[in-house]
């Protein structure tokens, strides 16, 4: 069965941009969010997040009548499932946005669709998905048993990088694994519609974990990396100049440090192998304690630096988890800022995030905390800490370079100074 009709589950970073993409190639897709403003901005051609190229997509096919959005599902040859996964306290999978799509998708299932879930996701997510569905409609099957309708279940986890979007979607390969290998090859023919990249078929459990590989390998280095500015911090030894350095090996390739790891991928998929594992994953449960452990010796080194100073202004440069975003998922700055705030009740903090209009609620409501201009802030600033390498702060390089107590997490100041760029 051919299909002419997508239904996206989540209008977030990954749904939105995949809806975008599957309506310009003449497919009908209706977007599914559970926020009236998103479903709202989608149907008037806007995007309510930075993104890319985005804009362009979204607005064409809003224009040519290929994609709307709604609050509920309705039936669609396929659905994709794109909703958050993040972890309790306890860093314990929470899969109830999955559990919450299954049980509204149910209703509008005939029999003969394709579901696909693309949200990252613990081994086992995928079957799960497809469990609950079943226990919504047991009318249906995933093998035909009982001459009950099918459905066919996959996994695809996405693998692009935020700023890049739209782009990789087309460029990168993806890996597709089905409950059942007609469902591997149902889903690897839509993926065909736009995908340039080479499109690999498994099982859905290894797909699964193939994604959490991936971040997890990356966790790892830059865990490594983290490490090593500590360490040589306490040497005084320039991290980015040894690194720069090793990386001159041909088989040596150190990933940069910063103040912490963030976005709803590295910061969060490692923990999806240590709670399937717990007696085995040691080095990635290490890596993961050691990337969360790094926005204290940040705030630690803030401190120190305004030792001495009464009632202290402190400019916090970055809030995003990454350069040239808005995405404030698992930001390792925003934690730095909150954790500030509070430790350093006499101190102001100004926030420079060229990408927000307005702070997050938990750090709108503390009254130390402002929202200012790069120039406010360093004009007024007793220390600073570069936390995000954002296009203005590198731009900015010299002027932050004269800025006074400048505890700088991202090398900027030393790319200015050696003409890296």
């Amino acid at each position: 069965m051919g299909i002419s009709s997508v239904a996206v589950i989540g209008l977030g970073y990954i749904g939105l941009p995949t809806a975008a993409i599957l309506a310009s190639q003449d497919l009908t897709v209706l977007g599914v969010d559970i926020s009236q403003r998103t479903v709202d901005a989608v149907n008037r051609g806007d995007v309510p997040f930075v993104e890319p190229d985005l804009a362009t997509y979204v607005a064409g096919a809003v224009t040519q009548g290929k994609l709307s959005a709604a609050l509920t599902p309705s039936p669609a040859d396929a659905f994709i499932v794109a909703v958050p996964t993040p972890f309790t306290d306890g860093m314990k999978p929470d899969l109830s946005y999955i559990r919450a799509a299954a049980q509204a998708i149910a209703p509008q299932l005939q029999g003969g669709e394709l579901l696909i879930l693309e949200s990252t996701s613990p081994p086992g997510a995928t079957q799960r998905m497809a469990d609950w569905i079943l226990e919504a409609r047991p009318d249906l099957s995933l093998d035909g048993s009982g001459d009950r309708p099918v459905i066919h279940v996959a996994h695809c986890p996405e693998r692009v990088l935020p700023g890049r979007v739209m782009i990789e979607l087309v460029t990168n390969d993806r890996i597709v694994g089905g409950l059942t290998a007609e469902a591997a090859e149902r889903a690897r023919d839509l993926y065909q519609v736009f995908c340039q990249g080479e499109i690999l078929l498994t099982d859905a459990v290894t797909a699964e974990m193939a994604k959490l590989v991936e971040n997890s390998f990356r966790d790892v280095n830059i865990a490594f990396a983290n490490e090593l500015s500590v360490i040589s911090d306490n040497l005084g030894i320039d991290v980015w100049e040894l690194i720069r350095l090793a990386n001159h090996h041909p088989r040596v390739n150190i990933l940069q440090p910063g103040p912490g790891v963030g976005g709803h991928c590295i910061a969060v998929d490692p923990w999806f192998i240590v709670d399937a594992a717990p007696e085995d994953a040691q080095l990635i449960r290490t890596a993961r304690e050691v990337n969360d452990a790094k926005p204290q010796w940040v705030i630690d080194k803030v401190r120190t630096a305004a030792e001495g100073v009464s009632n202290p202004t402190v400019a916090a440069l970055g809030l995003a988890f990454k350069a040239n975003i808005d995405d404030l998922r698992e930001s390792p700055a925003r934690k730095i800022v909150g954790q500030l705030a509070d430790e350093m009740a006499d101190a102001t903090i100004l926030v420079v995030e060229p990408h927000i209009e307005e702070l997050p609620k938990e750090l709108a409501n503390r009254r130390n905390v402002e929202l200012v201009s790069l120039e406010g802030a360093l004009s007024r600033a007793d220390v600073s800490v570069l936390l995000v390498d954002h296009e203005q702060f590198v731009a900015a390089g010299a002027g932050l370079a004269d800025a006074s107590r400048l505890i700088d997490t991202r090398g900027i100041v030393r790319r200015v100074n050696v003409g890296v760029k």
